[in-house]
């Protein structure tokens, strides 16, 4: 099946989700962070989280920021064991690929996504679904997952701002109840809260760090090779192996919480 890089309609269908809260349960609201769980139908097998944070003191255009620029991300995102861009589609689109660390002793998991992304107005969208590119199959010890649809919607409100995650990707496997139930209570919250702070410190590291490199925001900078949506083709789930991980124990179950790199080095 061919892929589509995502239209008006497609950005305007993530933000209602994004901003309705009917057929959403409440599973954590404190500190400024809330996480819902989408109430699941029965056509429906992976489920659906979405989360919201108010970001004092960081704008939108900051957020923004942060969230694309992959140099950054390497200093903040404990959970990530690789980055990079693979090629452009468009102005506002382009393949790439994400490795993460799972709780031990789950398999690491890694995606190819096609990600595009939409500043309307003040606010700012971007939104990601898996995509197969021929040249990067799935690698050994690596579970490779599916985004059915992952994004973030930015709003803007002058010098504060309120960021929205919302996901759903299907894992590849059959998780234990108590991983599912700590990226709820646990995981989402503090990758939130771990956005957030890297937004407070963005501005200084940027500074010394190519100041005036943005090629999401300046396209004439972009150096990545161009690709066809002809050189692709959806991610189905099914495709994929599932791994049956579901009797590991939480005793035996550890979610990282290292300091992260940003913090000890500029």
């Amino acid at each position: 099946m061919p892929v589509q890089v995502p239209d008006d309609s497609d950005f305007n269908s993530f933000r209602e989700q994004c901003e309705n809260v009917d057929g959403w349960t409440v599973h954590y609201n404190k500190a400024g962070v809330t996480v819902w769980c989408r109430d699941q139908q029965q056509s429906e097998t992976v489920q659906k989280l979405k989360m919201k944070i108010v970001c004092k003191d960081v704008t939108a255009e900051t957020l923004y920021d942060v969230l694309h620029d992959t140099s950054y991300r390497k200093k903040w995102d404990s959970n990530m064991i690789d980055t990079y861009d693979i090629g452009r589609l468009t102005v506002n689109a382009d393949v790439g690929y994400y490795s993460w660390r799972c709780p031990s002793p789950l398999k690491n998991r890694d995606f190819i996504t096609l990600r595009s992304w939409l500043p309307l107005g003040g606010d700012y969208m971007i939104i990601n679904y898996s995509v197969k590119h021929p040249k990067y199959p799935q690698k050994k010890d690596y579970v490779r997952a599916v985004s059915v649809q992952t994004g973030y919607l930015i709003k803007s409100n002058g010098v504060n701002s309120t960021l929205f995650y919302m996901t759903q990707v299907d894992p590849k496997g059959s998780l234990p109840k108590w991983v599912v139930n700590k990226v709820s209570q646990f995981v989402a919250p503090k990758a939130m809260k771990k956005i957030y702070k890297a937004c407070l410190k963005y501005p200084e590291w940027k500074r010394k760090h190519n100041p005036h490199l943005k090629p999401w925001l300046y396209p004439e900078q972009n150096t990545l090779p161009s690709i066809s949506p002809a050189e692709l083709s959806l991610q189905h789930a099914d495709s994929l192996e599932n791994i049956d991980e579901s009797g590991l124990s939480e005793e035996r179950g550890h979610i990282s919480d290292e300091e992260d790199s940003y913090s000890k080095e500029s």
